[in-house]
């Protein structure tokens, strides 16, 4: 049996290994952070940190444990303040640098984009930074950030991560990832990415676009469809350029009139008066599933490169971004966050991003020597082995590979009942003062 203190030497080394002190110190001087050496310094808070993060955010007190030497809580803590979240930011984008090199569809690489949520403490700054739900009431909700992460299609990584306040619109937000992105990428997303000003911007630097329809966009594929008319209303909007099929048409799509909210004037005005999109729609077979016909909005015009087909089965790929979230919420436990103020929790999810890295360059690294793709490989049995193998220097394990199991349908029940407690309908200072709400 592996003992303890081995375990803990091969998470240590398998830290200094993913993120070296040189990389640290590195992105500390590209950010313009100054330091002086100390016995936290930016290197050895930041593998505390990803440490404490990769036990599930265990508790302070257990990192002395982990590091195995004491370590003084608030000092700690005052260590993490000190260091700049474009660090961290750096770090995570320096962790899937290799990422994109694992394997191209039709000669581009593909992009995730989507967005979840995350619980933070109830602290005044986080409420103000973050808000909360608004069917809670003041003084009985919690503060919920909004994460807006963009993922490698094949191999799972995180390249960018933003926190948001709550009710943020992701297309407000999604056009701080566009640096990320360049010629030969192609963006696939649900929709809630899909406007004409989001496949416009993306055009403009040379980035394909993938999108599930908006429901608010019709879309007609008779032939010889008549133009819609000034104030005629069900009818498309967009012009028919050609027809590639059944159910796949190239159409010219309006600059609408009206331009977003979170777009500046001069930059709408910039956009092409009209824009070239593809529109196809497929029907998916299969029990258990919610959505029978999808619709796509594409700028992958020719029908040869993009086969109509392929087009389908990659957004059927789009789905595995939901896998990739409950693998950081529910498996690494990135459902509620631990920091005090809207910085810290700013950098709690990047370093969350991190870790899942971490794991995830395991889980590539086990795919390619057992001779299977990433997404075969179990998350959760690559976390286990980075948490309890005993050897340092071992490459890889042997880890589970999960198999395919196509027409698989479970309804969407528990059968545990939990949360069985009363919710708060009152701050909870009022209701110490009702005796008839706090009796059982």
């Amino acid at each position: 049996m592996a003992s303890i203190p081995r375990a803990l030497a091969r998470i240590k080394d398998d830290v200094r290994a993913f993120v070296s002190d040189e990389s640290v110190r590195a992105a500390c001087r590209a950010a313009g952070h100054r330091w002086r050496e100390r016995v936290l310094g930016p290197a050895q808070t930041v593998h505390l940190f990803v440490l404490q993060v990769l036990h599930f955010n265990t508790a302070i007190r257990h990192l002395r444990h982990l590091a195995g030497h004491a370590v003084n809580a608030a000092a700690y803590c005052e260590a993490r303040k000190r260091l700049p979240l474009a660090v961290l930011r750096s770090l995570l984008r320096q962790s899937a640098a290799g990422a994109s090199s694992s394997g191209r569809w039709c000669g581009l690489r593909v992009l995730l984009v989507d967005g979840s949520s995350t619980i933070a403490p109830d602290t005044p700054a986080s409420q103000k930074a973050f808000g909360q739900p608004s069917n809670q009431k003041p003084g009985c909700g919690l503060p919920v950030a909004k994460v807006l992460a963009l993922f490698d299609a094949l191999s799972g990584m995180v390249l960018e991560a933003l926190c948001l306040p709550l009710c943020t619109h992701e297309q407000s937000g999604v056009w701080r990832l566009h640096p990320m992105l360049g010629p030969g990428d192609l963006l696939v997303g649900d929709r809630g990415f899909c406007s004409y000003a989001h496949l416009a911007m993306l055009q403009l630097r040379g980035v394909a676009g993938l999108f599930r329809m908006h429901q608010r966009q019709i879309v007609d594929f008779r032939p010889n469809r008549r133009p819609r008319r000034k104030g005629q209303r069900g009818r498309p909007r967009s012009r028919v350029v050609r027809r590639l099929g059944p159910r796949d048409q190239v159409v010219a799509w309006p600059r609408p009139a009206r331009k977003p909210g979170w777009m500046p004037a001069a930059q709408f005005d910039s956009l092409p008066a009209e824009l070239l999109v593809r529109e196809l729609r497929y029907h998916i077979k299969g029990r258990g599933r919610r959505t029978r016909v999808v619709t796509i909005a594409t700028t992958l015009l020719d029908p040869g490169l993009y086969p109509r087909e392929k087009v389908a089965q990659l957004y059927g790929l789009r789905w595995s971004v939901e896998t990739h979230f409950a693998e950081l919420k529910t498996t690494l436990r990135m459902r509620r966050v631990k920091s005090q103020t809207p910085d810290g929790v700013r950098k709690e999810l990047a370093v969350y991003c991190l870790v899942y890295n971490l794991v995830r360059g395991v889980m590539l690294r086990a795919a390619a020597r057992q001779g299977t793709t990433p997404d075969r490989v179990s998350f959760t049995d690559a976390l286990r082995w980075l948490l309890c193998a005993a050897v340092p220097g071992q490459d890889a394990a042997v880890l589970v590979i999960n198999p395919r199991r196509e027409g698989r349908h479970e309804p969407r029940v528990i059968k545990n009942l939990r949360d069985t407690y009363r919710k708060m309908t009152l701050p909870r200072a009022q209701m110490r003062r009702r005796p008839d709400l706090t009796e059982r």
